[in-house]
């Protein structure tokens, strides 16, 4: 196995019961053109997984370098997949590259975000030649692995690193993804999401990404009732009837103690 950055969530536990190997990543299925009648972008599609369906929205204000929901280049060549493969997309928690040439290639500065018709769990997002440009999200992030590191072949365009550098801007914390050369790769967020935003830190022509899944928020719950995401309130230690009970003889027996000494 590679030795990429080891992603301890537990929705690894939750989906291949504590194993090491890697688990099936359900991809974004891009459809359809651009959605927005001005300067700005908006493509859906949607992530199919085991019991759901979900709806994915990405929303660009300042518009994208080009659209690609089916057919021209598969960008996400290089290596192999499977737990031992060598594709700059595949790691010890992510089994296989996207499998289609679906992508939406960036262009301008500037935030953009995605939306998914239900919650789900720590996703993970392919980029593709993160040349001369930088992405800093609203959420932290894992680096699973890169073109050209840990054993792992180049990517469409060549070979990079990745980093992640976190920062204030205005009071608010931003984690950056950055690289050198042509960084190809794949990161991973934990916990469960209904929307991610990011911001392109430079006009560059092109870098891309997709986003798959390893399950919905539901499935994750479902077998991880206990996870923080899932339970965010701590269950509130209530006194059992009996103790109760006792307690209150308690109080009564000093009560008319008391009444006695008067």
């Amino acid at each position: 196995m590679k030795n990429g950055t080891r992603i301890l969530g537990a929705l690894i536990a939750a989906l291949l019961a504590n194993s090491a190997s890697a688990a099936p990543i359900y991809w974004t299925d891009w459809t359809g053109s651009d959605l927005d009648p001005g300067v700005g972008f908006q493509g859906t599609g949607t992530i199919t997984t085991p019991t759901s369906t979900v709806g994915v929205t990405y929303t660009n204000p300042q518009g994208v370098g080009f659209y690609q929901p089916t057919g021209g280049n598969y960008y996400y060549s290089g290596g192999t997949d499977g737990p031992d493969g060598t594709s700059p997309y595949t790691s010890s928690v992510v089994d296989n590259r996207p499998p289609t040439s679906d992508i939406i290639a960036l262009a301008y500065a500037g935030t953009q975000s995605l939306s998914f018709s239900e919650a789900i769990a720590n996703p993970v997002f392919a980029y593709v030649s993160l040349n001369g440009n930088g992405y800093a999200f609203d959420q932290d992030f894992n680096i699973l692995s890169v073109g050209g590191a840990d054993g792992n072949a180049c990517g469409y365009w060549g070979c990079g690193t990745s980093y992640k550098e976190v920062v204030t801007v205005n009071g608010v914390t931003e984690y950056r993804l950055l690289g050198t050369g042509e960084p190809h790769g794949v990161l991973q967020f934990t916990g469960t999401f209904a929307t991610v935003s990011w911001r392109s830190l430079s006009n560059e022509y092109w870098n891309g990404f997709t986003l798959g899944v390893q399950g919905t928020a539901v499935e994750y719950c479902e077998a991880n009732p206990n996870a923080p995401e899932c339970n965010p309130n701590p269950p509130v230690s209530v006194s059992e009837p009996s103790s109760l009970a006792l307690l209150g003889l308690g109080l009564l027996g000093l009560a008319l103690g008391r009444r006695r000494m008067v």
